[in-house]
């Protein structure tokens, strides 16, 4: 399986993938990275924050970008170069994250798409903006 190529991918091209944060999702998160911050797995230590309850990684968001990039747009065989990021608003648990990637620029002869990458949650409010630079799959010989 191999993901678009570079002459299938033009601007305007976007995708999405939706996931509810789930409690195990956070959790896992914290044990494969071993940010173990409070904020994120101690509820009576969150109540006493801002937020006033756990609050999702702001990276744990970020991989859904990863999950188009990687799955769907451009796919498979994709190599992520870059990623600016802007975390705008916390994610809790039981949120439901939509993130999209869509393509602002292609650059042939280098093989490079640049994205706008965003999630938003249930409420339409969006939580992370950011761009990335891909190289998509080369197509086979």
């Amino acid at each position: 399986m191999i993901g678009k190529t570079i002459s299938e991918i033009q601007v305007g091209d976007s995708a999405e993938f939706s996931k509810t944060v789930s409690e195990s999702d956070v959790y896992l998160y914290a044990g494969v990275t071993g940010d173990l911050n409070p904020a994120h797995i101690n509820e009576a230590y969150a109540e006493k924050t801002f937020f006033k309850t756990r609050i999702a990684h702001g990276m744990l968001t970020a991989g859904f970008i990863s999950a188009i990039l990687g799955m769907h747009l451009p796919g498979p065989g994709t190599i992520y170069l870059k990623q600016e990021l802007k975390f705008l608003a916390p994610v809790r648990i039981g949120d439901t994250i939509t993130a999209r990637a869509e393509v602002i620029e292609v650059t042939v002869d280098k093989n490079r798409i640049r994205l706008e990458t965003t999630c938003t949650n249930q409420d339409g409010a969006r939580v992370l903006d950011g761009e990335a630079m891909v190289s998509p799959p080369k197509a086979p010989k």
